[in-house]
């Protein structure tokens, strides 16, 4: 008996429904879209959320790359997370900088005109140009009650970041099957797409692959489920304490 491969199979039944749509009269042609998968495609809207947060929360590990707007701002990422910690780099503002997290402790690198926009905004005097300098390209540990601690540490938080993230708003429904990066999916809409939308993976775990931000609030791909990374503080020579070295003229 010769087994057809299902890609092979089906191209073949889109020939035959091509014959049918023209005229030949063959019956027949539709293919359980469902067939082969993890079955949360045949679920109600409300259950497919539920089965993909669940999967999210028992990964290890995930990678988000895309946009986020929060409070006007838009945030460009490519973030790897993980329970106890990330690290990736973030772009806003036309500045690019570089965030890990190891446990609670923060480290943020960038160039010297981030730090100037950080210390006085868009004017700097010799000292602030000069100490700002000095941070260039070093990692800079920043304290946990610093504004800067607070505004950048949950884009290394794995468990924030998906919270904030995998929410669609409105009544959930369904809108078909879809394919992300070479996975079939099933995508869940909150208000038919004005909530947000989200495709989950039909092949594996339910994990979430794409999200479409309500409000045009940013879209983001979730990727590498599962695929452990190191995390590792930088060594001494590269760190500045943020809170009792900051660079002085």
């Amino acid at each position: 008996m010769t087994v057809i491969p299902r890609t092979r199979r089906a191209a073949l039944v889109s020939a035959i429904c091509t014959l049918v749509a023209s005229g030949v009269g063959l019956t027949g042609c539709s293919e359980d879209p469902d067939e082969g998968t993890n079955g949360v495609g045949k679920l109600p809207p409300a259950k497919i959320q539920s089965r993909t947060k669940a999967a999210a929360d028992g990964a290890d590990t995930v990678r988000l790359s895309g946009s986020v707007v929060s409070n006007g701002r838009t945030y460009k990422l490519d973030m790897r997370l993980k329970e106890d910690g990330g690290s990736g780099s973030v772009t806003s503002e036309g500045a690019t900088f570089r965030l890990l997290k190891v446990g609670d402790k923060l480290f943020l690198k960038a160039d010297a005109d981030f730090w100037k926009h950080e210390e006085s905004g868009n004017h700097t005097n010799d000292s602030e140009t000069a100490a700002a300098d000095k941070l260039d390209g070093m990692y800079v540990k920043v304290p946990t009650d610093d504004p800067v601690y607070k505004r950048f540490s949950g884009f290394t938080d794995k468990d924030v970041l998906l919270d904030g993230l995998l929410t669609l708003h409105g009544a959930l429904s369904t809108d078909g099957h879809h394919e992300q990066s070479g996975t079939r999916t099933i995508r869940i809409t909150g208000d038919k797409g004005s909530g947000g939308t989200l495709d989950v993976s039909l092949e594996g775990s339910p994990f979430p692959l794409r999200l479409v931000r309500a409000g045009d609030a940013g879209t983001i791909l979730l990727s590498d489920w599962g695929k452990d990374f190191t995390l590792q503080e930088p060594d001494e020579k590269s760190v500045v304490d943020y809170g009792q070295q900051l660079p002085t003229s």
